[in-house]
């Protein structure tokens, strides 16, 4: 068991399937404080009758808060710099942000919560380039110089592509912890959910509708993950491994193709869209690059 700078203890223990759970003993001195504040910040919006807003005692507030509100908007105070504090500690690379599950608060006791994350998964990629220009030989893709007969169509570059996609797919083994493929899957069923209502129709009607049910289309969009985050963890390393640095401009045209309304623009201009846009560049840059050896 370790601690945090906070005196809050916390146990890491890794599960199968690639999670992570970290859990949290919170001493509930430090519960009572930062509960103390979050009811002063409650009480400058809340009204309690025969009190001035922000005046009354927070005993009534306390009374007027949600104590599923009450408890969420503390543990918000404590969690984010304990988290951080165990995944500096304890050097780990968290793929997703975790979600934590509140597992004991009873008054008088310490708080426990446990956060569950995955890292991300480490890409051995081998002799990349070897590998790929090989296996698309062998499965005849054009390559220059090859071959005799002149009336061959050579391939397009999408043709290419998919070739190159389908070799570090069946040649690069990265293990996708479970909890990635389900925050993707759960994202996707989300959108499908959001697109179909707008359409009026409810998500069963739809699936009845195509032949299928949620159960296959669970199982067909787990597949479809696990290769789209494969291929972007693959695409990403080989990024890192041949140096391919974005620049800011190339970022500026980016975000300008992309947003005919300026309101896009502007969303998409900020440090963290910034940074996504420079990673989709830069798988977008080594795909465009074992391309280019075909």
């Amino acid at each position: 068991m370790a601690k945090t700078n906070s005196e809050i203890n916390y146990v890491v223990a890794r599960v199968e399937g690639g999670t992570i759970q970290i859990t949290f003993t919170v001493p509930f001195s430090l519960v009572s404080k930062e509960r103390e504040e979050s009811l002063k910040e409650y009480a400058k919006d809340i009204e309690v009758p025969g009190f001035r807003k922000g005046h009354a005692p927070l005993e009534k507030v306390k009374e007027r808060v949600p104590a599923g509100s009450l408890i969420e908007h503390t543990l918000s105070h404590i969690l984010p710099k304990a988290l951080a504090e165990a995944i500096t500690e304890e050097k780990i690379r968290p793929a997703i942000y975790p979600k934590f599950e509140l597992i004991k608060a009873e008054e008088g006791e310490p708080w426990e919560v446990r956060a569950v994350t995955c890292e991300v998964p480490k890409v051995e990629l081998g002799d990349y380039k070897k590998i790929a220009l090989g296996a698309a030989r062998a499965k005849s893709i054009w390559t220059p110089g090859k071959g005799e007969d002149k009336e061959k169509k050579e391939p397009t570059k999408g043709e290419k592509e998919q070739e190159i996609i389908k070799v570090l797919l069946g040649s690069v083994k990265v293990e996708i912890p479970k909890l990635l493929i389900e925050e993707e899957v759960n994202a996707r069923l989300s959108n499908l959910l959001a697109r179909t209502e707008k359409l009026g129709l409810t998500l069963e009607g739809y699936l009845a509708s195509i032949g299928k049910t949620s159960e296959s289309l669970r199982v067909e969009y787990e597949n479809q993950a696990k290769g789209a985050i494969s291929l972007d963890l693959i695409l990403s390393t080989i990024a890192q491994e041949e140096k391919i640095v974005i620049k800011e401009t190339e970022i500026d045209a980016a975000i300008k193709a992309a947003s005919a309304d300026p309101k896009v623009g502007e969303r998409l201009n900020t440090p963290e869209q910034r940074r996504i846009i420079a990673s989709v560049l830069a798988r977008r840059a080594a795909l465009d690059g074992l391309t280019s050896l075909l």
